[in-house]
């Protein structure tokens, strides 16, 4: 038995800004339930609140049965921390608390090899031992093999940051499903997932007996997996929550009714609002007159301030206007040249040939290679010419490779990171970020500024820092800056991942607009229906085109 009863939650941010507005709603035991909303409206914030990271302002949320949480970070892992902690991450605090002990005092032994650090070290295993860790060690085994090819004696020390993000959140996901807790909190779980992956997921959460709560933009995994969705709908004084008690394939049109709906009552009482102020004036004007009247306007004043305390109906929830405008520019016909391209370790030669004008998806398997095939272009390819350097200052990995790929003339590469990380967006907000420019953009002035902000639905975030934005506006904001920078050349890893529908669609139609070449690495089946080709990464290490999305290709066959 696990459900969760969320009631009345408050939060306000630290400027004092309502972030979240009596947010209520139930998760039934052994229900599916999708949390989706515009990003920025609160949905990480609620899970940390569910999950007991963070405490509302005001409210409750009451929950029953052992829960388990995917985090946001998982799939962005970047630090010395190993699949064995990304596993231990998962386990219930006994377990967790029991592998720490055994970790510090295996750290101890390192430095005191003394008869007490001894004992520690003794007492830590026997400890670890009590708390279920080698049984839960089994279950870790099964769960790397089905992950990552690979056992958990050979896989627990390896550095997590190794690992592609799909990887990462594949290894995470196998462990929640596999292991005891009943209630599984998952902060989108489709992110990083390739389409296999995503198939995998939806079958879990269709076969499991968990109750799961989860955030995703994935339209096809909310149709497919969603049994209710809760939305967050912003408001003038923060996000409220609406329940749809379907599945994704009857939202669209229950929330258009809805909104129909809202509007009718909301004509009907400004309708009322009107009749009852022209009966008191009327009564006003008759009682001036006439003394037998002044009953009668005291008792229509009455009613109308009955009628004023009652308020209107709930109001429409704000939609985002979210504009998206890509300009590029003309550059040579062959944008992108590859020849007996190999990337070390990765894939086996290949050679290719991209257009001016191509949209051109990446697909195949996590690890394959797709993401690093990008960021080499993003780099400006193999000796790039000065014009080929990116229009941005993210830090790029140098990406070993034989073989030539270059860029055709006045192609100037954008580069959106999968991850967001942007080391040289830190610590300014994004108001100053804009204004202030850098060697690859001009500023622009604070009111020309804010107005680019208001158009990728920015305008309230304009004086935050970049990192405390969520992922999706950190997202939109990359999207922005490519504008911004003059870029030909559009080299997306995966940008949709933290995108919400609108935004999502606001993308496809600046894409579509956008004069020039693009290359995106997707595992959206909705986005990628919108390119004209693809380059496949298969799992033979090959590298072949379609004209249509390939989706069933399977992880690398490579030694691990």
């Amino acid at each position: 038995m696990a459900h969760i009863d969320v009631s009345g939650i408050d939060y306000f941010l630290s400027d004092g800004t309502q972030l979240l507005n009596g947010v209520t709603f139930k998760v039934p035991d052994g229900t599916k339930t999708a949390l989706i909303g515009p990003n920025g409206t609160g949905k990480t914030t609620l899970f940390k609140i569910i999950s007991g990271d963070l405490t509302p302002d005001e409210g409750v949320v009451g929950r029953s049965g052992n829960m388990g949480i995917m985090r946001q970070f998982v799939g962005q892992v970047r630090d010395e921390s190993t699949v064995r902690d990304l596993l231990v991450s998962t386990a219930q605090a006994g377990l967790a608390a029991a592998a720490k002990a055994v970790e510090d005092a295996e750290l101890a032994m390192m430095e005191h090899d003394d008869e007490p650090t001894q004992m520690k070290y003794a007492q830590a295993i026997v400890d670890w031992g009590d708390a279920g860790g080698y049984d839960v060690e089994t279950v870790w085994d099964e769960v790397c093999m089905a992950a990552l090819g690979i056992s958990f004696d050979k896989a627990q020390f390896r550095r997590a940051s190794t690992l592609s993000g799909g990887e990462q959140k594949r290894l995470v996901l196998e462990a929640l499903f596999a292991g005891p807790d009943e209630l599984l909190l998952l902060d989108e779980p489709d992110n990083y997932l390739d389409v296999p992956g995503k198939r995998w997921l939806e079958g879990k959460l269709n076969e499991s007996k968990k109750t799961v709560l989860f955030i995703s933009h994935d339209r096809e995994l909310l149709n497919n997996a969603a049994g209710r969705i809760v939305t967050l709908e912003p408001g003038i004084n923060g996000a409220g929550a609406w329940i749809h008690g379907g599945g994704f394939g009857s939202y669209v049109e229950a929330r258009a009714d809805r909104h129909a709906r809202f509007e009718e009552l909301r004509k009907r009482w400004d309708e009322e609002h009107v009749k009852l102020k022209e009966l008191v004036n009327m009564y006003k004007n008759k009682a001036a007159f006439r003394s037998d009247m002044a009953n009668r306007y005291q008792a229509a004043q009455t009613r109308l301030a009955k009628f004023l305390e009652a308020g209107p109906p709930e109001a429409l929830p704000i939609e985002q206007n979210v504009k998206m405008r890509l300009k590029g520019g003309r550059t040579a016909k062959r944008a992108v040249v590859a020849e007996k391209l190999e990337l070390t370790g990765l894939m086996k030669p290949f050679s290719t040939e991209i257009w001016f004008g191509d949209r051109v998806g990446v697909l195949g398997s996590n690890g394959s290679g797709k993401s690093h095939f990008l960021r080499l272009l993003a780099t400006g390819g193999t000796d790039p010419e000065r014009e080929h350097l990116p229009v941005s200052d993210v830090v790029i990995a140098e990406v070993p490779h034989d073989g030539t790929v270059k860029l055709g003339a006045r192609i100037r590469p954008g580069f959106f990171a999968q991850t967001h990380v942007r080391p040289d967006l830190l610590g300014r907000t994004l108001l100053e970020i804009l204004h202030r420019g850098d060697e690859h953009r001009s500023g622009l002035p604070r009111e020309a500024a804010a107005g680019a902000l208001d158009s990728y639905g920015l305008a309230g975030q304009s004086e935050q820092k970049y990192e405390s934005l969520s992922g999706g506006q950190q997202a939109r904001f990359q999207i922005l800056l490519l504008q911004l920078s003059g870029a030909t050349l559009l080299l997306l890893d995966e940008p949709t991942d933290n995108l919400d529908l609108h935004s999502g669609e606001a993308l496809e139609r600046a894409i579509d607009a956008f004069e020039g070449t693009v290359l995106a690495v997707t595992h959206d089946r909705w986005f990628a229906k919108s390119f004209d080709r693809f380059l496949i990464f298969g799992s033979d290490g090959k590298v072949y085109e379609s004209e249509e999305p390939v989706w069933d290709e399977k992880r690398v066959e490579r030694a691990r």
